[in-house]
């Protein structure tokens, strides 16, 4: 028989395994982390304090204009949506990543520079229309800002889903958001540095013709200039090279490599397949609310009832900090691996519960000792239960549509923080006019903090991951098909 006539097959392509994450690499995605951490702090934190006790801007519109970075946060589904369908640079999350970051750093510098022309306004004319039309800039500048860390934070979260394995995602998690909170750590610093050396004596702080707003612009325009140029660097040493070499997206996805992309109307109609996308994007919206009950209290809570000084409140967040970093990093990599994810978010929630009660039994002693200790393990707990609900949150997607779901929880998670700021301001104002003691008023804010984080708790556990996933990959396979009406 001729050998020219036997049928010939091609061989079977078979995709080479793609490597796994080093603890090494892990570090060096948590950069990017870092990064945010630091420009948290420096924009929210240095902007605000300049704001409003420097310039003596008042508080409505400097917080107001501030607000405005949380209040954009519904664009963080566009684009986590954007960067699932429509590839930059050849790549589908690391170039909005770059572009965000470019534009972020840019804008803080940009943001500071029209905040002195606001209270150059405010000193010589007053609140006037020119001095309204500042403080509209300075509100858009906040806007934009915060459209670009949208643009740059939610893909960059998606990735982590992208380059990762189920069985070790914990461990990235862990690492990724303990380097969160070291840029938090190194952002308080440089604040708190920078805080202390302008010196316009008191009257700066009460009279505002006294503040010589040059000075003070010479003072924090270079840090403006140095921090956002580090933390630049920080996100391209970060990711550059990350997704070419890990990602999986394209093994996952049915139609990454396909002419069909996944539009915004198809990724929202997969992303409110599964109730089980309600039931955990409820769960997040309570559980983050009740977490930061008690940021815009906690400080006030010390000088009222305990008596302490500023520099006293204060140093509460470094326990905070300690015992957050601390939770985060041990989690992902000690309890996460043992207890499964689910369980270790729950006992952080039953943790955190407990410590919120005991800021209110330290109260009632008015003892500073364990308000401290409380709101150490206060941050241990938080951490724990940051970390395994990170970990759901980013098992809870599928690979056609990651961005737009992880969008979905950054943006249940920025609505919260707002929500939360109004809610413990709120209790705390309903319970002074109730009640003539500090401890009541504030204990209120705590036990309601509490009994949050408890109701959290139960929703938790109406969450499945194994429904989700099954009910979301058939819509997925519908949506491509054409038949999910």
């Amino acid at each position: 028989m001729d050998t020219r006539d036997r049928p010939t097959t091609e061989p079977e392509f078979i995709p080479q395994p793609l490597p796994r994450l080093s603890l090494l690499t892990m570090f060096r995605l948590g950069l990017f982390q870092m990064g945010l951490g630091m420009m948290s702090l420096l924009t929210l934190g240095i902007v605000n304090r300049i704001a409003i006790d420097e310039l003596r801007i008042p508080a409505l519109i400097a917080t107001g204009a501030i607000a405005m970075e949380r209040l954009v946060s519904p664009a963080r589904v566009f684009f986590g949506q954007l960067s699932d369908s429509k590839p930059l640079f050849g790549r589908h999350r690391s170039g909005y990543v770059w572009i965000g970051a470019v534009l972020f750093t840019s804008l803080s510098f940009i943001t500071v520079q029209v905040l002195w022309q606001l209270g150059l306004s405010l000193q010589t004319s007053g609140m006037t229309a020119p001095t309204y039309g500042w403080a509209a800039l300075f509100a858009g500048c906040f806007m934009l800002y915060g459209l670009s860390i949208s643009a740059s934070s939610t893909p960059f979260a998606a990735m982590l889903v992208d380059i990762s394995d189920e069985d070790h995602r914990s461990k990235l998690i862990g690492v990724v958001w303990s380097m969160l909170m070291v840029g938090i750590i190194a952002g308080a610093i440089i604040g708190s540095t920078l805080l202390g050396e302008p010196d316009n004596g008191n009257e700066a702080l009460t009279n505002v013709q006294q503040v010589d707003i040059l000075a003070l612009s010479r003072t924090v325009n270079p840090v403006f200039i140095i921090v956002p140029a580090i933390v630049l660097t920080l996100c391209f040493l970060a990711t550059v090279g990350i997704e070419e070499k890990y990602s999986r997206y394209s093994q996952r996805s049915m139609v990454a490599n396909s002419e069909e992309r996944v539009t915004l109307g198809t990724a929202i109609r997969v992303l409110t397949a599964s109730r089980q996308t309600g039931f955990f994007f409820t769960f997040l919206l309570l559980l983050t609310i009740s977490l930061f009950m008690h940021e815009v209290v906690i400080e006030p809570y010390g000088g009222q009832v305990f008596g302490m000084s500023i520099a006293e409140t204060t140093q509460l967040n470094v326990f905070f900090g300690i015992g957050t970093l601390v939770g985060i990093s041990g989690t992902g990599f000690l309890l996460v691996p043992r207890l499964g994810k689910e369980r270790t978010t729950q006992y952080g929630c039953i943790g955190a519960s407990v410590c919120a009660l005991l800021f209110i039994i330290a109260g009632v002693g008015q003892r500073v000792e364990l308000l401290q200790a409380a709101f150490l393990f206060y941050g241990l707990f938080a951490g724990t239960l940051t970390a395994g609900a990170t970990s759901l949150m980013l098992d809870l997607t599928v690979a056609e549509t990651a961005g737009t779901f992880i969008g979905a929880w950054g943006l249940a998670q920025a609505m919260a923080r707002g929500i939360s700021t109004i809610v413990s301001g709120g209790v705390l104002n309903l319970g002074t006019w109730l009640f003539e003691s500090p401890l009541l008023a504030y204990g209120s804010v705590f036990l309601l903090q509490s009994l949050g984080l408890l109701l959290a708790l139960i929703l938790l556990k109406r969450v499945n991951i194994k429904e989700f996933q099954a009910s979301t990959q058939t819509a997925v396979s519908r949506v491509m098909e054409g038949e999910l009406e």
